[in-house]
């Protein structure tokens, strides 16, 4: 249907329960049969190895949404497809390598951040995630003091406890993540002397780099 009908747009699940194949699959007979016009590819999945992030971008993936964000839904997939539309419409479906140079709407906040902390391979499983992705909303709603304080308030956690689990979030991205794609997509100055970023300069970072993206 995708060579016989040129869709503008894919969206993939990676991991399906009902029926054959997979997302996977789909991409490798997408490149072995070389379509005319390659659609704009859309991931959307459970599964956060980066591993396999990694390797489905290498094959064509424009965009991965992670169904681990707590806004997920069909309708915020759909959503970002339509603040996309002009951009994916004006490439003509060749693969849109940029993708996050294009402005989004705060609806898609959360997802816009946990991309980029999928990009430097921040684990799920680490609680200080959680709160960075509330520091740097915090931040990007014009919160500059007291963070910590009130993130602790929603977790129901001591501002020292919070500040801990962000460090350690970013101490063991630093330690166990590619050197190459930290050097590409956290471009910000880091002390020679610590080797990581601290909690501000990392949520100030990200805090910024978003809000030239937001509409």
């Amino acid at each position: 249907m995708v060579l016989k009908l040129h869709p503008d747009v894919v969206i993939l699940d990676l991991e399906l329960h009902f029926g054959v194949g997979s997302g996977i699959l789909f991409l490798k007979d997408l490149i072995e049969k070389h379509p005319d016009r390659k659609p704009y590819i859309l991931v959307t999945t459970n599964n956060i190895s980066k591993i396999t992030h990694n390797k489905i971008r290498s094959m064509g993936t424009d965009y991965i949404i992670s169904k681990h964000q707590s806004d997920y839904s069909a309708k915020s997939v759909v959503d970002y497809l339509m603040i996309m539309k002009d951009a994916i419409l004006s490439y003509g479906g060749e693969s849109i390598n940029n993708i996050n140079l294009t402005p989004i709407s705060a609806v898609n906040l959360e997802t816009a951040i946990a991309n980029e902390l999928d990009n430097i391979g921040i684990p799920y499983n680490l609680k200080g995630r959680n709160y960075l992705v509330e520091a740097i909303k915090l931040v990007i709603g014009g919160r500059t003091t007291d963070i910590c304080a009130e993130i602790g308030k929603k977790y129901e956690k001591s501002d020292p406890s919070v500040e801990r689990a962000m460090q350690t979030a970013i101490n063991k991205t630093w330690r166990v993540s590619s050197i190459d794609d930290l050097a590409l997509y956290y471009t910000a100055p880091i002390s020679s002397s610590k080797g990581v970023p601290t909690v501000t300069e990392f949520i100030f970072y990200y805090a910024n780099k978003i809000k030239k993206l937001i509409k």
